[in-house]
């Protein structure tokens, strides 16, 4: 990933940062009440958005207006947790050019899951201790009963955002760290945050000229995409951790769940994934649509990413479990 550094000031900024405003927006080791509530908050408002939905639907509160707005939000957004949060900043996928990597950055954070830095330096833990001891969200840290995997998948789908111990950041994201751009947009949540909550509303109000389409716009595009996407991106945590198929050889639980493809843009191909975490395209079998991958691929054209790592035939065919699937 190509970056933009100077040698020791960036990282005594990113220390300073750390010290003096981290808690709101970088992010410290630890998460003060007031996080822990607002964090409640946002997922508390949009999730009752989408028990409300049907109702509002039917009540003819929703228009191709909300639809649309809604899933280009979604599709901006989601593509910015997994090209780019996930495939690029974690994991270095692929090199982008620096005005990509900081719209990759700003698209991601717009989805209101995190500032970049914080939410790489998560995974990454995730990754090094993949459902074991020291992964922040494993639904088998419980064991493996049927009411430990219950409570276990509560806590990697939702309750593990709750934890009072944050991981280290300095520790596990050191690179990112290092980046102006990124600690600068890291700095920056809650502006970009604020941004995802309102413009649906501004464009519906705009675009149907009434206070009407604004307020339908926010609760569609807004709080029900927000809501959407979240849990998508949690399951992938909780559900890709608990069932699915297992073609290749991963040391945890990891599987593919088919029909989270699509709403999660490729990334419910998670068995090859952990197989393979550095490979730009999970989706590598016949008939896997991976969305994101086809992004990179869109980047890798336009001339605006380079080195990208694609799936090598021999590799994958090396990490094959065997030559049937297993299923959890």
């Amino acid at each position: 990933m190509t970056t933009t550094t100077t040698p020791s000031s960036a990282l005594d900024t990113a220390g300073d940062l750390e010290q003096t405003t981290g808690q709101a927006t970088l992010g410290s080791d630890q998460q003060s009440l007031t996080e822990r509530v607002l964090l409640a908050v946002f997922i508390a408002v949009p999730f009752l958005a989408v028990l409300a939905a049907v109702p509002v639907a039917w009540g003819g509160w929703l228009g191709w207006r909300d639809i649309i707005i809604g899933l280009v939000f979604y599709v901006i957004s989601g593509l910015g947790i997994t090209a780019g949060f996930h495939r690029l900043f974690t994991h270095k996928s692929y090199r982008p050019k620096r005005p990509l990597k900081i719209a990759m950055a700003i698209a991601g954070t717009l989805a209101v899951e995190g500032p970049v830095i914080r939410w790489v330096a998560d995974h990454r833990k995730h990754h090094k201790f993949s459902d074991r001891d020291g992964d922040p969200h494993s639904p088998w840290r419980y064991g493996e009963s049927v009411s430990a995997l219950a409570k276990g998948f509560v806590y990697a789908h939702v309750g593990w955002l709750f934890d009072v111990e944050q991981t280290p950041l300095r520790r596990y994201a050191p690179d990112l760290m290092k980046d102006p751009d990124l600690v600068r947009i890291s700095r920056q949540f809650p502006l970009w945050a604020g941004v995802s909550l309102m413009a649906p509303a501004l464009l519906g109000g705009l675009l149907s000229m009434s206070w009407q389409g604004a307020l339908t716009a926010f609760f569609w595009a807004t709080l029900v995409r927000m809501s959407l996407l979240h849990h998508v991106t949690w399951s992938i945590n909780s559900i890709c951790h608990t069932v699915g198929e297992r073609p290749f050889k991963s040391r945890d639980h990891s599987g593919n769940v088919w029909w989270l493809a699509v709403p999660s843009f490729g990334e419910s191909w998670h068995n090859l994934h952990h197989a393979d975490p550095t490979c730009a395209r999970h989706g590598v079998l016949r008939g896997q649509l991976d969305s994101s991958a086809r992004l990179i691929w869109m980047f890798e054209r336009l001339g605006w990413a380079g080195d990208v790592r694609w799936p090598v035939a021999e590799r994958i065919a090396a990490k094959r479990a065997d030559a049937s699937v297993v299923t959890r």
